[in-house]
């Protein structure tokens, strides 16, 4: 039986990676100490594995195919071939962000005022491009982690991955500039790509994962409506193409559905009221695939 070897993260994504699988209708078990996780899909084979090293290992063909991110994959600078950005992270859907960050206090205040200072940070490469790039000329320091508590003793800056800013603003750091915006990506390696029966066993995958992080925002809107109000109430309702709309068996009345922003449904099912529906109910949705 063919088998497609897969790399899931390990550490902060991990959560969140078996989430999205799981509503895209992998179910992913982990037994304690191991990294050979159970997926109900006898064509997989996953392995769990620090992120860092994803890209290292499907670029060497150990693995097939990996999950990590766009931050870890421009940090090791290996060639490897992006099938897909999968907009999720540890809290949500938001990009992390690579920030270079200093004490609230400190008299650094942009990119030039870093020459001849210290960088702490655990993305050493890509923190020394981008000085490079920007003609500043600093030491950077590899931080084994806590990097939020390295500075004024231990740095003057660091280079740190945030999704909220939070926990900077807790250890009296203040953002001076963004280096990178990092979001998952699904790579593959060449020759795996190159193999049709794994190429098309990604892109399956990818499918039900993009159809999952899509489904995340949105929900479904069903309500009745009188023929009378079905103009005023279509109005209101964006959806991928058309409301739905089916007939009831009460003459002149129809039920309309539509996939519509879970962050709009607050203001708009009043809206839809006064418009004349009725019966209004709300649902989950676990995949849309476009």
């Amino acid at each position: 039986m063919k088998r497609l070897k897969l790399g899931l993260p390990a550490g902060s994504l991990q959560e969140s990676a078996l989430e999205i699988f799981k509503k895209a209708g992998y179910n992913i078990s982990i037994g304690e100490r191991s990294y050979y996780p159970y997926i109900d899909d006898e064509e997989i084979e996953c392995v769990l594995i620090r992120a860092q090293e994803i890209s290292k290992y499907v670029a060497d063909g150990i693995l097939d195919a990996g999950l990590t991110g766009k931050d870890w994959i421009v940090e090791t600078g290996i060639e490897v071939e992006e099938v897909a950005e999968l907009a999720f992270s540890k809290r949500g859907l938001r990009p992390v962000r690579l920030v270079l960050a200093v004490p609230h206090d400190s008299e650094i205040d942009a990119v030039a005022d870093l020459e001849g200072k210290r960088v702490a940070t655990e993305l050493v490469e890509t923190t020394k491009r981008y000085l490079k790039e920007k003609g500043v000329s600093a030491t950077v320091l590899f931080s084994w982690g806590a990097t939020e508590v390295k500075p004024p003793l231990l740095a003057d800056a660091i280079a740190e991955l945030t999704e909220t800013g939070r926990s900077l603003k807790a250890n009296h750091l203040r953002e001076i500039e963004t280096i990178l915006v990092s979001t998952p990506r699904m790579i593959m390696n060449s020759a795996s790509r190159k193999d049709p029966w794994k190429k098309k066993k990604v892109d399956h995958i990818v499918t039900l994962l993009k159809g999952a992080l899509l489904a995340e925002q949105k929900v479904m809107l069903k309500m009745n409506v009188h023929c009378d109000n079905l103009g005023r109430v279509t109005a209101l309702l964006p959806a991928l193409r058309k409301p739905t709309v089916s007939a009831l068996s009460e003459d002149q009345w129809v039920a309309v559905e539509s996939v519509v922003e879970e962050r709009a449904v607050r203001d708009l099912i009043y809206r839809l009221k006064e418009a004349g529906a009725e019966g209004i109910v709300e649902f989950p949705l676990n995949k849309i695939i476009p």
